[in-house]
């Protein structure tokens, strides 16, 4: 009984992803377009659908879109985005049709030269 329910879960989980994927490239070929109402449409169901089975957004997706409005982003169109040092270096993202700003550290990034820096001084 519980093999199956976990074989079913995981067809659920794989269908939900597959919908998720249609429905945002959709979002994306309909914002170039220049149909903000059926963008907006596509990201809400698409994020219906995975909260629906407690699913995350996909990574290629997760910061394409602004979690208040549901507008798919097109940096330059509906997009600010700016990259800054002080305190501790992050991208800025505002969404210009609602004005949420996002912040995203990319301190990883900055480790990783650290430590290629520190090996080659260290050979």
């Amino acid at each position: 009984m519980i093999i199956m329910k976990n074989k079913l879960e995981k067809k659920i989980k794989k269908i939900a992803l597959e919908r998720i994927d249609r429905l945002m490239n959709l979002a994306k070929e309909e914002a170039e377009k220049g149909n903000w109402e059926r963008v907006k449409r596509y990201v809400y169901l698409a994020r219906r659908i995975a909260m629906k089975v407690r699913l995350k957004m996909p990574k290629k997706w997760k910061r394409r879109f602004c979690k208040k409005c549901l507008t798919f982003w097109i940096p330059g169109k509906n997009l600010r985005v700016r990259v800054k040092s002080k305190r501790y270096p992050h991208v800025v993202y505002t969404c210009l049709e609602c004005g949420k700003v996002y912040r995203f550290p990319y301190i990883r990034e900055k480790k990783e030269k650290r430590k290629e820096k520190n090996t080659i001084q260290t050979q």
